[in-house]
């Protein structure tokens, strides 16, 4: 009797892992454009520039101290 439960849940688990697999070569092939050229980074489609640094005499202040 154990012996059948073993073979059922090695089965089982050989399943999951195929079916683990198939779904792990599905969305690599899916076709999503934005994520797979990006690196990873999810790209947007806004017009907006976006400025992440500005110069003022703080950073410069900060930069100079920094080296």
């Amino acid at each position: 009797m154990s012996n059948s439960r073993r073979n059922f849940v090695k089965k089982a688990l050989g399943a999951g892992a195929v079916l683990a697999a198939a779904s792990t070569v599905s969305m690599a092939n899916s076709g999503n454009k934005n994520f797979s050229s990006s690196g990873g980074v999810v790209v947007g489609k806004s017009k907006k520039k976006e400025i992440l640094y500005k110069e003022t005499k703080e950073w410069e202040d900060f930069y100079k101290r920094s080296y």
